[in-house]
Order: structure tokens, then sequence, then C-alpha cells
């Protein structure tokens, strides 16, 4: 479903890429700004208690990571650089989400089963990514999962916003737990798989 969704979004914004390379912006500009758009929108309006507001300003501004992946391509300028910038910086953004709805949770004074969730979400999805990265570093593979990036901020964000139009906070708890499962399961995932990589390469050996 995202992979559809990222296309027909790509579709969009193809027209604004080609103006922004004709003017001379860098995509890594757009990066920089998307992930502080990102942040800001979390780590400003969520504790504020204003959660759709956030929502929306995040998901705007996460429109930049697909607007500068377009404007690389078109600019020819897709590389290594580029891969490394938006995935690191794809780890501020996550991060701000899950930091912003802890700080909203705790400021509550009644939920610390969902503040720590939060931080539960928070911890496994740097491993997830983590898992992966140093997995491709020894020559192996670990793409596998139930929970990829894209799903968990997705739903986060959606499970933040209803709540911010008047659903019981009780939901986005049970939602950010479900998350840690998830991301817990695919650390697990990925794990098993590097395994049995490096069980069978020592076998051959």
């Amino acid at each position: 479903m995202l992979k559809s969704l990222r296309a027909a979004v790509t579709r969009i914004v193809t027209p604004l890429a080609r103006a922004l390379v004709r003017a001379g912006v860098s995509p890594d500009v757009v990066t920089v700004v998307g992930t502080l758009g990102a942040m800001a929108g979390a780590l400003v309006l969520f504790p504020l208690g204003q959660l759709f507001a956030g929502v929306m300003v995040i998901t705007f501004f996460v429109l930049f990571d697909v607007l500068d992946g377009t404007m690389a391509r078109l600019a020819g300028r897709s590389g290594p650089w580029g891969a490394f910038l938006d995935s690191t910086l794809d780890r501020f953004a996550d991060g701000a989400v899950f930091v912003g709805l802890a700080v909203y949770l705790v400021g509550r004074g009644d939920d610390p089963v969902g503040a720590a969730g939060a931080l539960a979400c928070l911890a496994l999805g740097a491993i997830v990514p983590y898992a992966r990265a140093r997995a491709e570093g020894l020559g192996m593979h670990a793409t596998v999962g139930i929970a990829e990036r894209g799903d968990r901020l997705l739903i986060a964000l959606v499970a933040a916003g209803i709540v911010g139009l008047g659903v019981p906070p009780i939901v986005l708890t049970v939602v950010l737990w479900a998350l840690a499962a998830a991301s817990l399961v695919t650390v697990v995932q990925r794990m098993v798989v590097v395994y049995r990589q490096a069980r069978d390469r020592a076998e051959e050996a």
C-alpha cells in the first residue's frame, strides 16, 4: 500500500521537483528542511497537546522525503551521499515523533504506560534499521520484517491524529505498544535471517 502511495505522491510532486531543480535548489537542502520541519511539528506541537495540528505539519514535511529523491533523480545526482543523508535524517525525524508523543503523554500525568510505549517505539525503532545496516555491512541482507519504517510512522501518526480529534488517548497507548511489539518481532526476524546466512557461510567454508 505504501509503495503505491509513494508512487502517486511522486507523480504529484514531480512538476515541483523539476521547478526546484531548474531554480538550482539542492536536494540536500530539501532533505534538511523536511527533517527540521517534521521535528518542529513533533517537538513543539505534540507536547502542547496539539496532536492533529502536529500530524498535519509532520505529514506535510514528510512529503519532502519524496520530493528530494525525485529532485535527485531528475538532476542526475542520486548517489551514496544523498542516500546516507536521507537515511540518517530520517532517524532524527522518527525519533522526534516518538519523543514528542512521550512528552505529551507524560504531560497528561495519568498515562505513564503510554509514555513508556512511545519510548519503547523510539528504542526499538532505532534497532530495526541498525540491524539491516549492520547485516549489509557484513555482506548479508536483512530486509525482512513486519514493521518497516514507513508503516510504523504512518500508524503512529494516524493514531495521534485521531486522538487529536477527540478519540480517547488509550487508543494511542495501545497503538504505541502494538508498534513496539511489531518492531521487536522485526528485530528478531532480522536476527534469525542473518544467523542463517552466517551459518550457511560457515558451513560452506
